[in-house]
């Protein structure tokens, strides 16, 4: 006896949805591998630049706008990594003499918000940077306070998107989520070398899911036969036109800074 037309529509309707099933079952699956293989990444990026103490550098700042006009700030940075958690920066403007003397404290935690506090010596008196606010320009440039920071695994969940070829280096294009609900991102999208697992581009989309800034990074060097860091990075926005250029020098490991050398109370008195 053949199947009536209704157990015949029954049993494709049934079909249907075990193959339906079984599609959301493997994407959820590769959802999954995604997501351990772009957290490997992430981690095995931040091991390998552990253990490096604390370092020094001076850096200028060049502030582009749309039509290409400059402005050039002169400043010099101090970093402390912490065992437990994110590192300490100090940011010292030198040059012109309208922002001479202002200074930018930054303690970055793995979990939580960071405590970032501004010196303004026009006013003479130290300024909170409110968590709210961490998506605001870093002193007028194309980096925002959320920028800066450093960048440490627990802030971000992952997906592995790809792997890319580009300038002769094969690269992980990873996806990264805030966790912070507070951020000034949707997502960004990063692009880490598969040899030295260095950072060389990062795509920011804004809230809505624009593409809002690219971040390129440029002219890595080796220090200590372990650890690289960038002398170039450059901050375009594509919503603005403007764009923030850091070129960075004089790079110095083992000055044996101290939490003595990254306190608030310090901020008005750094030199």
């Amino acid at each position: 006896m053949q199947p009536s037309r209704s157990k015949k529509q029954f049993l494709t309707r049934a079909l249907a949805g075990a193959l339906a099933l079984a599609a959301l079952s493997v994407s959820a699956s590769e959802l999954d591998l995604s997501a351990e293989k772009g957290l490997e990444i992430a981690k095995e990026a931040d091991r390998r630049d552990l253990g490096f103490g604390d370092l020094s550098n001076s850096l200028t700042m060049t502030l582009r706008n749309k039509y290409g006009e400059e402005s050039v700030r002169a400043m010099r940075t101090k970093t402390l990594e912490q065992e437990n958690d994110g590192d300490k920066s100090l940011v010292i403007f030198d040059n012109p003499r309208d922002v001479k003397g202002t200074a930018f404290l930054s303690f970055t935690h793995k979990v939580g918000s960071d405590d970032q506090w501004l010196y303004l010596p026009a006013l003479k008196r130290v300024k909170r940077i409110s968590s709210s606010n961490k998506s605001g320009p870093f002193m007028g440039s194309e980096f925002s306070y959320e920028d800066i920071a450093s960048q440490e695994v627990e802030k971000y969940t992952y997906k592995y998107l790809r792997n890319e070829s580009f300038d002769g280096r094969d690269h992980f294009v990873l996806e990264l989520d805030p966790v912070d609900p507070k951020s000034g991102y949707s997502i960004q999208h990063l692009w880490v070398d598969t040899e030295e697992y260095r950072a060389w581009r990062t795509d920011y989309y804004d809230r809505k899911g624009d593409l809002m800034k690219t971040l390129t990074i440029s002219d890595y060097n080796q220090y200590a036969d372990q650890y690289w860091r960038a002398n170039k990075m450059e901050m375009v926005n594509h919503q603005t036109g403007k764009s923030t250029e850091l070129l960075y020098g004089d790079w110095v490991f083992g000055n044996g800074f101290t939490d003595r050398d990254f306190t608030k109370n310090s901020l008005s008195r750094a030199k």
